[in-house]
């Protein structure tokens, strides 16, 4: 079981469409089995919350439905169940690492971004102050990003779904 992590600030804009389309893409492969997806925030404030409702609306226009997901914040603990976490940008993926005591182990923590070809540290922009088009730029990098990242794991881990 590969344990995969989305992580961004309040979990409930750019989190909940990693989880949503990464969820989709395994399903899609036919590798559920293989995976446990999840979403966090590295902070509590929309804790129990369910996604924003702009973020809930672009991943149901391209056939994925989230609004059943539930804000939660990460903790050292939880972090460290984890395999894979992908944080969505700088601020989050530093905070995720202070979490982790010295010497303890860890999961691989990067930006999901960086799992795309171009340059290193890009960040998924926060599109919860403005309007609807920036949940729509948001689902294209995500998805493109979580479709490199499914590919990546299978490759790493010799999985086998559909097609293959």
């Amino acid at each position: 079981m590969i344990r995969v992590l989305f992580v961004c600030l309040g979990n409930i804009c750019r989190s909940p469409i990693g989880e949503g389309s990464f969820r989709a893409q395994v399903m899609r492969a036919g590798l559920s089995a293989s995976f446990e997806i999840a979403s966090a925030g590295t902070a509590g404030y929309h804790a129990g919350e369910p996604p924003d409702p702009r973020s809930v609306a672009v991943a149901r226009r391209h056939g994925v439905d989230i609004a059943q997901q539930r804000a939660a914040q990460v903790n050292a603990t939880t972090l460290r169940s984890y395999d894979e976490v992908l944080a969505m940008d700088t601020r989050n993926l530093s905070d995720l690492r202070r979490l982790i005591p010295q010497g303890a182990a860890r999961p691989r923590l990067g930006l999901l971004l960086d799992e795309l070809e171009g340059p290193r540290g890009r960040e998924v922009p926060d599109p919860y102050y403005g309007g609807s088009r920036g949940f729509d730029e948001v689902w294209a990098l995500v998805d493109q990003a979580t479709a490199a990242l499914l590919q990546r794991l299978i490759r790493e881990h010799k999985l086998e779904g559909k097609g293959r």
